[in-house]
């Protein structure tokens, strides 16, 4: 378990210098995600490694989500004074993530057929 979560810090902690060094608009976990992506289709017996404790943290992700609910109750009279803007994005990165998926969906049954 240490050595799989060792793992994942590591690659945050990639991500983060990454962002730091670069000056990259891209928050340092989607950085670390991406470069662990790479290594895990690079090596691919460490998926295997990685699956018990990784479907731990899955099973429990719930709890990764109380300090957005923190943040959000502490932060809730900004979220008023902004809703229109916080409205707009949410619906437009919706409506845009639906139709993304539509696309890669058609493609890869398309590719199916072929």
């Amino acid at each position: 378990m240490l050595n799989t979560l060792l793992t994942l810090l590591i690659f945050q902690t990639m991500g983060e210098g990454l962002v730091y060094l670069l000056a990259l608009p891209v928050p340092g976990p989607v950085i670390g995600m991406l470069l662990l992506l790479a290594y895990l289709i690079w090596k691919k017996n460490v998926a295997a490694q990685l699956a018990p404790t990784t479907s731990q943290l899955l099973a429990h992700m719930a709890l990764l989500f109380v300090p957005a609910g923190v943040g959000i109750s502490v932060h809730m009279h900004r979220i008023a004074d902004e809703w229109l803007p916080i409205a707009v994005a949410l619906v437009v990165s919706t409506v845009v993530s639906i139709v993304v998926t539509a696309f890669v969906v058609n493609k890869l049954k398309s590719r199916g057929r072929k």
